[in-house]
């Protein structure tokens, strides 16, 4: 993102930002209107205008409004070893966005709050979020969202020689055979826990 010197237009972002986190979506262009104190439809057509042209949103297929820098970024201030303890600098060496990190493709993008314990062994937990990409071809090996024989889980895809089967990542459950039917809703692509 540019770097903003106007204090109206950062407060006038912050406050479509607030919307944005509040609600879980991006305002419509009247609301943007009445976030910010505009009424008329051709100025408010300039903010959004200059919104895109500093990568703070952009517009899908549809003329709908996305964020693009407009969720926070967070400084990025060096690497922590995992291993053996060693000495901390702390220096800024980045900035990043979550959603530029954990999301591919916005438009095609959901989350779901994981319950059950089938995929422990794979990193996934009871209460954790998963961010799915229903616009990604699901391959062999791939965790996804799937509806088989009318229920919906959350399991790694086993594809061999024409069959298919839903692996657990936990030995408490089996394996899933589709009797007759079964739907890929996406892959997923990342896991949110958020500890405290």
């Amino acid at each position: 993102m540019k770097a903003i010197k106007d204090d109206k237009l950062k407060s006038r972002i912050d406050d479509i930002h607030r919307f944005y986190r509040d609600s879980g979506r991006m305002p419509s262009f009247s609301e943007i209107g009445d976030i910010v104190g505009l009424r008329s439809k051709n100025a408010v057509s300039k903010l959004i205008n200059k919104l895109e042209q500093l990568d703070i949103i952009e517009r899908d297929s549809k003329g709908r409004l996305i964020p693009k820098t407009l969720a926070n970024t967070v400084r990025v201030l060096g690497m922590v070893e995992a291993g053996f303890p060693s000495p901390a600098e702390e220096e800024l060496v980045d900035t990043l966005s979550l959603d530029d990190m954990l999301i591919q493709n916005p438009q095609a993008t959901f989350m779901l709050r994981v319950s059950g314990d089938s995929m422990s062994e794979a990193g996934i937990l009871p209460g954790d979020m998963v961010i799915v990409d229903k616009g990604q071809p699901p391959k062999s090996g791939d965790i996804v969202i799937a509806e088989v024989d009318g229920q919906w889980t959350m399991k790694y895809l086993k594809k061999r020689d024409g069959d298919v089967t839903l692996v657990p990542a936990n030995p408490k459950y089996k394996p899933i055979r589709p009797v007759s039917e079964l739907k890929i809703a996406g892959v997923v692509t990342a896991v949110v826990r958020k500890y405290k």
